[in-house]
């Protein structure tokens, strides 16, 4: 009787070892500029340790007591070192996952606590090789002293982290990214702008990186588009948001603040990784023009967008927004409405309704830096009437009964050209008006 026993005991702890064992349930692959990613979806939190091999190049993740419990197929890791991926479950209770790679490369390894519905995370990062130093972007066009003013646009969420989701499992990080795209061709396409895209694909950029990229660039200003939600599907409306430098000004404006500077647990971002805001930055005296500033484009925004959709709120809110604490670039955060009401879902997965809201956010900026100048840019020389004019263009006053479309028609050139080189939002032009014809080729 008694070797009975310890089979039962054995298979008894052999059982119960099993259950405890955290579980891989699914394998994602994102692709960034930097980078590749690789997230382990788990069912229970896990130790691990990452060990680099060569000769072959390998890349090997211990996981302890866990199982690989993935139902679906595994990823391609398309653009990236790794080849392929491999798995086994060792005596011992581990998890040995390999990754066989194409070259030796750098890699960070850091696990992620379930929050706002995701599971525990073991998150992978293959770190693409530095091409040396980059060069400096200088803020210059044809002339120093006509510089473009550059527009950093960031679309909200991406990647591992699908932001708020509406009816139809619609996702903010898709809606987001369409106007994002949207409103960087309207800046492209009129002189006197760079625009330099946070997110250029889907996948997910850290809140403080976000900033960062913003100041490398030397950003004019910052503008961070997302889609609210809310428990109750009937809140509607678009909203504009800036820093504040104390308390959040509404509840709702504190509530959001929360939840989007969350979004670093969700989308993957190591503690090691996280920048540490100066206490006094947000007093600073530069601060106070940087938040001017951004009041004044979210007033310019507020306008346009109540011209197309209904406001939440008719004045900029303000809170402590991650996203937005550059204590240099003026920034805004833009919640193009609720995606979580049916209605407004409707309309914002609509390319029409998408792109009305690229131009209306385009207008508000448009307009501030039209008005307000950075000294040294295109539209400050413009202002003073001493903008250079477009190699080989010729002047053509506008007489009665022009169009831009005729006269475009008439000197073999675009509508769209013809508002970029003379720095025109619109079409409407007025007789007397003088315009440059920018020289064909």
């Amino acid at each position: 009787m008694k070797p009975i026993h310890i089979v039962v005991l054995f298979w008894t702890m052999l059982v119960t070892t099993l259950s405890s064992a955290a579980e891989v349930r699914d394998v994602r692959f994102w692709r960034a500029p930097d980078h590749s990613r690789v997230v382990f979806d788990l069912s229970a939190p896990v130790s691990h340790e990452v060990i680099s091999l060569d000769k072959p190049d390998r890349l090997v993740v211990d996981l302890s007591k866990a199982q690989f419990s993935v139902d679906g197929a595994i990823p391609e890791f398309e653009n990236s070192p790794i080849v392929r991926l491999r798995h086994a479950e060792k005596p011992d209770g581990k998890l040995r996952v390999v990754f066989d790679l194409s070259k030796s490369v750098q890699v960070r390894s850091f696990l992620l606590p379930a929050s706002a519905g995701q599971s525990d995370r073991l998150v992978v990062d293959f770190l693409d090789q530095q091409r040396g130093t980059e060069p400096k972007v200088v803020k210059s066009v044809e002339q120093s002293s006509q510089r473009d003013v550059v527009i950093a646009i960031d679309a909200g969420h991406g990647g591992e982290d699908p932001g708020a989701i509406g009816p139809g499992r619609l996702q903010e990080k898709d809606v987001v990214f369409r106007i994002a795209k949207k409103l960087e061709a309207k800046f492209k396409s009129k002189r006197g702008y760079r625009v330099v895209m946070i997110r250029d694909g889907d996948y997910y950029v850290g809140l403080a990186k976000r900033r960062q990229l913003a100041r490398k660039a030397q950003a004019d200003f910052f503008v961070s588009i997302h889609a609210d939600a809310f428990t109750h599907s009937s809140a509607n409306g678009s909203s504009v948001y800036a820093l504040s430098k104390r308390g959040a000004t509404s509840a709702s404006a504190r509530i959001l603040a929360k939840r989007e500077n969350q979004a670093d647990l969700v989308g993957g971002v190591s503690l090691s990784d996280k920048d540490h805001v100066l206490a006094g930055v947000l007093t600073d005296l530069s601060m106070t023009a940087t938040l001017d500033a951004s009041l004044s484009v979210g007033a310019q925004l507020l306008g346009e967008m109540g011209k197309i959709s209904r406001l939440h709120s008719k004045r900029v809110e303000q809170a402590g927004f991650a996203v937005l604490k550059s204590p240099d670039i003026p920034s805004l955060l833009v919640e193009t409405g609720f995606i979580s009401n049916p209605g407004e879902a409707r309309k914002l997965k609509t390319s029409r309704y998408q792109n009305q809201m690229a131009q209306a956010i385009f207008e508000g900026i448009d307009r501030y830096f039209r008005e307000s100048p950075p000294p040294d840019t295109y539209f400050a020389a413009v202002k003073r009437g001493d903008a250079a004019k477009p190699k080989g263009a010729r002047e053509y006053v506008i007489a009665s009964g022009d169009t831009l479309s005729a006269i475009g028609a008439r000197h073999n050139i675009s509508v769209a050209d013809l508002q970029r080189h003379n720095g025109l939002s619109g079409s409407s032009i007025r007789v007397g008006q003088k315009i440059q014809i920018p020289a064909t080729k």
